[in-house]
């Protein structure tokens, strides 16, 4: 298990641009953008022992995560 935080910048480095551009231009965006962050330093708090969670909880933050940034890939992908 990797205790390196999933940023998105570094998940998509040659989306850095559209990344930014969205998160100005669009709320819906920078909403999920900030729900992803959010739910991405409690992992990396949980995965590195700053924060304690049951295994459960742990793995259903893991989820939420895998679904933002799916919904996020989604919209950044997009021409």
């Amino acid at each position: 298990m990797s205790h390196v935080p999933h940023e998105l910048a570094e998940e998509f480095p040659e989306s850095v641009d559209k990344i930014h551009d969205l998160k100005i231009n669009d709320a819906h965006f920078a909403r999920l953008f900030d729900d992803y962050h959010e739910i991405n330093r409690e992992v990396h708090r949980i995965e590195t022992g700053i924060e304690g969670a049951s295994d459960a909880r742990h793995e259903e933050l893991r989820k939420k995560r895998m679904i933002l940034k799916d919904e996020l890939y989604a919209m950044i992908s997009k021409k």
